[in-house]
C-alpha cells in the first residue's frame, strides 16, 4: 500500500540523520508494488514480531514484514510559503505524502548550530505549522474564488462547498491547523479533495542526544520541554523521542558488538526509531493481516476496518472481484494449535464473508 511519511524539519534538527537511521532498517524495494530509486524515498519494515514467529511456524523459505515508505523533505526556513529558501519544492514533496513526521530537536549543542541561535522546541514548531497554514490559507482562498461564480448561480455543489471552504479558513484565519477543524462525514469528503498540508496527521519526533556532556531537555526538567509537553497533550498529538544519531553511527554493527558499542555511546537499548515506524503506521490508519506457509510468511497492510474483499485486494484484485470466502485464524491460535490442520479440526478456523471485518493479526486463506 503506497503510503508514505514525509520527514520534516527547521535545518540542523536531525532531519536526514534520522532518515538515515530509518534506512538501516530498509527492505527489498522489489517485494512491494510501490518500490522505488528515489534516494529521498526509504521503504523501512515494521517492527512486528508476530511476522518472525509465524515463519518460524511455517518454517517459511521466504520472510516478508509490513513496509512503509519515509520521504526525506527538503529542509524547511520561515517564507516557504512565500517561496523562501527550498519553499516550494518542500510543499509540493509534503503535499505528495499522507502523515508528516515533525522533527523537534531537543538536545543542545555548541557545535551544531540552530537556525535561530538557540533551542526553543514550541517555537520550531512554530515555525513549521505556519507555513503549512499559510499555503493552505492560499490554497482555500484560491478555490474559493474559482467557485464565486458557480456560488452566485445558485449551484448546490458549489454552495456547499464554499460553506466547507470557509469553516476551514476561519480556523486556518486564527493560526490553527486545519485538521483541528471539526467536519461531519460529508464536509471532509468535500475538504480530502483540497489536499490540505495541515490536514495531514502530525506525529511529533522529538530527537535528542546520547553521550557525555549532552543536554536534553527532557533530562533537564527544562520550562521548554514541559511546555513542549503541555502542547501535545492539548493537542492530542503523538510523539516519540528518539535519538537518531545513535542509530545512524551504529548502522555498520551488528549483534554483540552493536549493543557494546551502544553502551560505550550511553544509550538506551531503545532508540526510538522502531516506536516511531510503529507509531507512524498507526497515524496513516493502517493494520496487518498475515499469509503464512512453506513458500513465504508475509505481513499484508490495509486500512482499518477494510472488509474481507478489500482486505484481499492487498494481495491481488481478484480477491475482490472472485471473492467467495475467507478461512481465518488469529496468529496466536494458529501458533499454539501447533499445526493448521489441528486448529481446524478444534474449529479454530472460520468461514468468513464478505461482509467481514478483518482484524489485525487474523491469518486469512482466500477462496476465489
Amino acid at each position: 500500500m503506497p503510503l508514505s511519511i514525509g520527514i520534516v524539519g527547521l535545518p540542523n534538527v536531525g532531519k536526514s540523520t534520522l532518515f538515515n537511521a530509518l534506512t538501516e532498517k530498509s527492505v527489498a524495494a522489489e517485494n512491494y508494488p510501490f518500490c522505488t530509486i528515489d534516494p529521498s524515498v526509504g521503504i523501512v519494515a515494521v517492527p512486528d514480531e508476530r511476522v518472525d514467529r509465524l515463519n518460524s511456524f511455517s518454517h517459511s523459505k521466504k520472510r516478508i514484514p509490513a513496509a512503509i515508505e519515509f520521504v526525506d523533505i527538503a529542509g524547511l526556513v520561515a517564507g516557504a510559503s512565500e517561496g523562501q529558501g527550498l519553499g516550494n519544492k518542500f510543499l509540493a514533496n509534503i503535499r505528495e505524502t499522507d502523515a508528516i513526521a515533525q522533527v523537534v530537536r531537543i538536545f543542545e549543542d555548541e557545535n551544531v548550530i540552530h537556525v535561530a541561535n538557540k533551542i526553543n522546541p514550541m517555537d520550531d514548531i512554530g515555525v513549521i505549522n505556519l507555513e503549512l497554514i499559510l499555503a493552505d490559507m492560499q490554497t482555500v482562498t484560491k478555490r474559493l474564488q474559482n467557485i464565486e461564480r458557480d456560488v452566485k448561480r445558485g449551484e448546490k455543489d458549489a454552495v456547499r462547498e464554499k460553506y466547507v471552504l470557509s469553516k476551514v479558513l476561519a480556523v486556518l484565519e486564527e493560526g490553527k491547523l486545519a485538521g483541528t477543524v471539526s467536519l461531519d462525514e460529508h464536509e471532509t469528503i468535500i475538504i480530502k479533495t483540497m489536499h490540505l498540508l495541515s490536514m495531514k496527521p502530525i506525529l511529533y519526533v522529538l530527537n535528542k542526544r546520547s553521550g557525555a556532556g549532552m543536554k536534553n531537555l527532557d533530562e533537564l526538567h527544562d520550562e521548554r520541554y514541559v511546555s513542549l509537553m503541555e502542547f501535545l497533550k492539548e493537542s492530542g498529538s503523538g510523539h516519540v523521542i528518539v535519538d537518531a544519531k545513535i542509530e545512524s553511527e551504529l548502522k555498520d554493527f551488528v549483534g554483540e558488538e552493536r549493543e557494546m558499542f551502544r553502551a560505550e555511546l550511553g544509550a538506551s537499548k531503545d532508540d526510538g526509531v522502531n516506536d516511531l515506524i510503529r507509531k507512524s503506521y498507526d497515524i496513516l490508519g493502517l493494520m496487518t493481516y498475515f499469509t503464512t506457509g512453506e513458500d513465504e510468511t508475509r505481513a499484508w497492510t490495509i486500512k482499518k476496518n477494510s472488509t474481507a474483499p478489500i482486505a484481499g485486494m492487498a494481495i491481488h484484485t481478484d480477491f475482490r472481484d472472485k471473492f467467495i470466502r475467507a478461512e481465518v485464524i488469529n496468529w496466536e491460535k494458529l501458533i499454539t494449535a501447533g499445526a493448521y490442520s489441528i486448529a481446524r479440526e478444534k474449529g479454530l478456523v472460520r468461514t468468513e464473508g464478505k461482509e467481514y471485518i478483518v482484524q489485525d493479526g487474523d491469518v486469512i486463506e482466500f477462496r476465489i
